[in-house]
């Protein structure tokens, strides 16, 4: 009688097991919450004792503060995906508005009030949470940039008009944790309207780009 013989395990690379504890806590802190995500719950999704998760990461504060940076880095890159980099700026800009206002970032929505909760009694993740806020801004601002250059957009101001279309938009998020979510016509376009008036564009350019 034969017997099969095992497959070898394939021991993870440092940078591959720290890569993943963090894509882990990042989808808990979205799915619970950032206060919510300890070290024990990351251990028992991975199967791995919580010693490994110290290893890599020596306090909570230093996963909490990785695991949002990196969650909220996913969303920016799926709100402007690289696959749209040769579209021009309106239809990018649409596609990322229509996209903020789906469903799938509603969690996300959460997660921005939840760390900016707490980054008041955090230093280390006050500081995360203001590096990432800038990353966007800079991303919009070269989008508009960009629009002003080919036409698309008018605005003396891109990073004024950048600024007062994520006011909106982080507007907006302060609805998210209601239940059953508020609606109201008035809402569904705000963001639309509030950047097409800013752009110096009609009614409606926006929201029929996409």
């Amino acid at each position: 009688m034969t017997s099969t013989p095992r497959a070898a395990r394939t021991r993870k690379t440092a940078e591959e097991r720290r890569h993943e504890i963090l894509r882990t806590a990042a989808r808990l802190a979205l799915e619970r919450g950032l206060e919510r995500t300890t070290m024990q719950q990351v251990a028992d999704e991975l199967g791995v004792r919580p010693g490994l998760i110290g290893h890599y990461f020596p306090s909570i504060d230093d996963l909490l503060c990785e695991a949002f940076a990196c969650a909220v880095t996913g969303e920016r890159e799926s709100l402007l995906p690289a696959a749209d980099a040769g579209l021009a700026p309106l239809r990018r800009l649409s596609r990322l508005l229509h996209r903020l206002n789906g469903q799938d970032f509603v969690d996300f929505g959460r997660l921005w009030l939840n760390a900016r909760h707490l980054s008041r009694y955090r230093p280390t993740l006050r500081g995360v949470v203001a590096e990432q806020e800038a990353v966007m801004r800079d991303a919009l601002t070269a989008v508009i940039e960009d629009g002003v250059r080919s036409g698309d957009f008018t605005t003396p101001d891109p990073l004024g008009a950048c600024l007062v279309i994520l006011v909106a938009i982080d507007g907006l998020g302060a609805y998210a944790n209601d239940e059953p979510q508020f609606t109201h016509p008035a809402l569904d376009v705000l963001v639309f309207t509030t950047a097409e008036r800013e752009l110096g564009l009609t009614a409606g350019m926006l929201r029929d780009a996409g």
